[in-house]
């Protein structure tokens, strides 16, 4: 019960491939990241409207401390009275939303420079801290579902007051036949930190200690990889540089490919521990139930994108034709199909385009919007030791908090609209709703932030008369659906099989992962794609695969944005109201009842096939466009 209080940090990562500062230098001249002082104070976020001093932070956790004896006394308690529920319940927020702020803290200060082993330290105490609180806490939901529905029905009858809780008990009932005794969540609760372990360890790996070589760009620059300048890299008209970039990149992963193998078994492990020990039939069935959702819609998702999965495949064949290659590889998926019109866009130009595209939404949207860049909300640029990709996190008792690392593309650009769109998402769901529901479940995280990149496509498509830039705009919207519509649904597809290899007693060896990889992306993308052997490694790279089924969401959210975007670009009466509603509402409903309050029903087939035609509708444009061009 109280990991669904406490929040955390809501690490909602942008795009497979972090984006990060890359600047254009004289030839022969090494491109080096920035320290962070380096950078404008502008274009850093403003953690003291969290903590104005560490010695606040300090306070924060003694409060959590303090209260912590006291929510262990309430057990036995809580089911005595409508009253004693409520004192608990109030006692917990209070701490719950102190540790929430007091951990995001903690985690943007380190995501700030990972090398800091200041805030690594408070990090690892606020983590800790959350820990006791879940072992002070864990008698409650079994206390909670030893009372009938019919016993709470009659208190909320007779208290008002608790009336606020009535969905809150509803999904703790819904679940009782997977809640355990007093004793045995308590168990579960002290495994926290040892739950924990793969995934910081596999971070750590990754962020800190992996050490990238050097390369060439098309200049004869030489480029120290990182993860986020691998995707300018990427987009280099020159094939030899993508892949030397790539094989490189990948081939550092591969050399750590045995203890990522085996922080991947372990992670895999967790999962099915937690599984079975909750009566689950599956890892996959103990993932979706917490948002009152059946296997189906992953099932199905991943059975319409793979019968569909031909489009996918005529347009790499299209992509093959236009880059003038005998044969296309992975690593030829991002490189520009006009490489002499590359366009780059500045920070600002780019805020600017947004905000413009935003207002569909309307003024109060847009201005909260605008504040929110010129706040403190936002690390714009890479510096040292800076974690990489973007996210947005929030915090009840501040705002939302973007991390990105920009890097004037226009991909960075449609990753700011992403991530402004998930803290918009918190800034109206904090505004609107008390802690206990204050937040959203993954399920429904994606719709607003993909949702923005629709608008801001549409906005940007209606003001371009350039034919060949349209075609740069049509590419960029193939490129957001296969990226996070297609590539998530393999993702889901490949951790399927992970967990199914694994729950069937099969080691996860590196070598078998990285068949597996190979092999799931051979279904997608078809024979005449190149999957190189290195792309095995691809498994390493994946902070998702950490976090038990995250990752077909971003795909069932894009659909579920595609339909709701196009109902208000349409001017849809109510569309707006239903949407923003849609923002303001939290957790306070089940997600799939979210959506369908906006206008979308994720429980059918219907929106992914929808997506996957206008998919297909997309590269039967693009065709039409390159043949105009003379380009095939």
């Amino acid at each position: 019960m109280a990991a669904r209080l406490f929040r955390a940090q809501t690490a909602i990562l942008g795009v497979l491939l972090g984006l990060a500062g890359l600047t254009a230098t004289a030839a022969g001249e090494t491109m080096e990241v920035k320290t962070r002082d380096q950078i404008e104070a502008k274009y850093k976020w403003d953690l003291t409207d969290m903590y104005a001093s560490d010695a606040d932070w300090e306070a924060d956790m003694q409060a959590v401390e303090a209260a912590i004896p006291h929510l262990k006394g309430y057990a036995g308690k809580i089911s005595q009275s409508p009253d004693q529920f409520l004192a608990y319940m109030h006692l917990l927020e209070d701490a719950a939303a102190k540790l929430d702020r007091a951990y995001s803290y903690a985690s943007m200060a380190y995501d700030q420079d990972t090398s800091n082993q200041q805030y690594t330290a408070l990090r690892e105490r606020a983590a800790g801290m959350a820990q006791r609180l879940g072992d002070a806490t864990s008698w409650f939901s079994p206390e909670v579902t030893s009372m009938s529905r019919e016993a709470w029905d009659k208190w909320f009858a007779e208290n008002p007051d608790l009336s606020l809780y009535r969905q809150f008990i509803d999904d703790e009932l819904r679940t009782r036949a997977h809640v355990l005794s007093a004793p045995e969540e308590r168990l579960l609760a002290l495994s926290a930190n040892m739950s924990r372990a793969p995934g910081n360890a596999n971070t750590a790996l990754r962020e800190t200690d992996m050490q990238f070589p050097t390369v060439k760009d098309e200049n004869g620059n030489d480029v120290e990889l990182s993860e986020g300048r691998l995707f300018v890299l990427l987009q280099s008209p020159d094939p030899a540089v993508r892949r030397n970039a790539s094989i490189t990149m990948l081939a550092t992963y591969g050399k750590f490919q045995n203890t990522a193998s085996a922080l991947m078994a372990g992670n895999i492990a967790r999962d099915i521990f937690h599984a079975e020990a909750r009566n689950y039939p599956s890892s996959l069935a103990a993932a979706v139930d917490g948002d009152n959702i059946d296997t189906t819609v992953v099932l199905n998702l991943i059975a319409t994108v793979k019968k569909n999965a031909g489009v996918l495949q005529r347009y790499c064949e299209l992509r093959r034709r236009a880059l003038g290659l005998d044969e296309i590889h992975l690593y030829d998926m991002y490189a520009p199909l006009l490489p002499e019109d590359r366009i780059e866009v500045p920070y600002e130009e780019a805020v600017a385009k947004i905000e413009a595209a935003m207002a569909p939404l309307g003024a109060e949207y847009v201005a909260a919007m605008k504040a929110g860049f010129a706040g403190g909300w936002v690390d714009v640029y890479e510096n040292q030791n800076k974690r990489s990709g973007a996210y947005s996190s929030g915090t009840f008792l501040a705002h939302p908090y973007i991390l990105l690392n920009y890097n004037d593309t226009q991909e960075d650009m449609f990753t700011t609209a992403h991530e402004i769109g998930h803290a918009m998402h918190t800034w109206h769901t904090m505004k609107a709703q008390p802690f206990i529901y204050a937040d959203y479940t993954t399920f429904v995280a994606e719709v607003a932030s993909t949702f923005n990149e629709a608008l801001l496509l549409d906005y940007l498509m209606k003001n371009e008369q350039d034919p060949l830039r349209k075609l740069a705009l049509v590419s960029q919207y193939i490129d957001n659906i296969r990226g996070t519509f297609i590539t998530q649904t393999m993702f889901a597809d490949f951790e399927l099989r992970m967990h199914r290899a694994a729950e069937q007693g099969l080691p996860l060896t590196a070598e078998a992962l990285s068949q597996m990889y190979r092999d799931t992306a051979r279904d997608y993308f078809g024979p005449n794609v190149v999957i190189d052997d290195e792309y095995g490694f691809t498994w390493i790279r994946i902070p998702h695969f950490y976090r038990n089924f995250y990752v077909y969401k971003y795909a069932t959210s894009l659909a579920g944005s595609q339909a709701l975007s196009q109902k208000v670009l349409a001017g849809e009466p109510g569309a707006k109201e239903r949407y923003i509603e849609f923002l303001s509402n939290g957790s306070s409903k089940y997600p799939i009842d979210l959506l369908k309050g906006a206008g979308v029903d994720l429980s059918t087939p219907a929106p992914n096939e929808m997506t996957m035609q206008k998919f297909d509708q997309l590269v039967t444009e693009m065709e039409k466009l390159l043949k105009q061009a003379g380009r095939i």
